[in-house]
């Protein structure tokens, strides 16, 4: 059982405050009968909602991947610039998050949710899970930089990096190099510092996958779509959720 101004909270259709005058106002409906009392508690898995004629579902949970663009901050609000939150147009619930962040001008794959957690689960180092990301790199790699990565570098503060994996992509990009970079944390700009460790400097960073969620190829960049239930069953299984 839930309070009836808590289920609309939940649902973004305002503060509690704004909530509570609208109930108190009549323009609130429980199965078809008004109410004004925002302590009211409701089934909210059987009985319908409705504020102001509209029917108000609700959703315990979401999970939405995004392809996150350059320019947009990994935050929940910003003063000053767009949040990936705001891209997601028809989330339902006012409690949605990023599952870590990707720098400002890093693009690709992001989880935006409410389930905190597997957030937790998701970004904890005693669960491993990769992050791959697709790097285009300016300077002469060294000739041992793979080896390098899966010892691990030491960064610029003096922070030895966990083992990573680097693949260097036979095909070139003028005089830029192409890798895909496999790293199991996430320190803050990592990938980049990782590289600038070894004498170069990233100039595209896009990350591609985080476990085994897979940025969709069919994503156009800044755009989004809800995890499909094999998606969210492999992230549960591969978190130690479920069996």
């Amino acid at each position: 059982m839930m309070r009836i101004d808590k289920y609309l909270a939940e649902m973004g259709q305002g503060t509690r405050s704004e909530i509570k005058k609208l109930i108190r106002s009549g323009r609130v409906m429980v199965d078809g009968e008004t109410v004004k009392k925002p302590e009211l508690k409701i089934d909210e898995t059987t009985q319908k909602v409705s504020l102001e004629g509209k029917q108000i579902g609700y959703t315990k949970k979401e999970y939405y991947m995004l392809y996150k663009p350059a320019g947009v901050i990994s935050a929940t609000k910003d003063d000053r610039d767009k949040t990936v939150l705001d891209l997601i147009t028809d989330k339902k619930r006012n409690d949605l998050f990023p599952v870590g962040r990707l720098d400002k001008d890093t693009e690709g794959l992001l989880l935006i949710t409410n389930d905190g957690e597997l957030a937790h689960r998701l970004l904890s180092p005693a669960h491993h899970v990769d992050k791959q990301y697709y790097a285009l790199v300016e300077g002469e790699l060294p000739a041992d930089a793979v080896s390098q990565m899966e010892q691990g570098v030491t960064l610029e503060d003096g922070t030895v990096t966990r083992p990573a994996r680097l693949e260097l992509l036979p095909e070139k990009e003028g005089e830029f190099t192409k890798t895909l970079l496999t790293i199991h944390e996430g320190k803050f700009h990592q990938v980049k510092r990782m590289f600038e460790a070894l004498g170069c400097k990233v100039v595209f960073l896009k990350r591609l996958s985080m476990g085994n969620l897979v940025l969709d190829p069919e994503l156009e960049t800044g755009a989004y779509r809800p995890l499909t239930e094999g998606e969210l069953t492999n992230l549960r299984i591969m978190t130690g959720m479920e069996d």
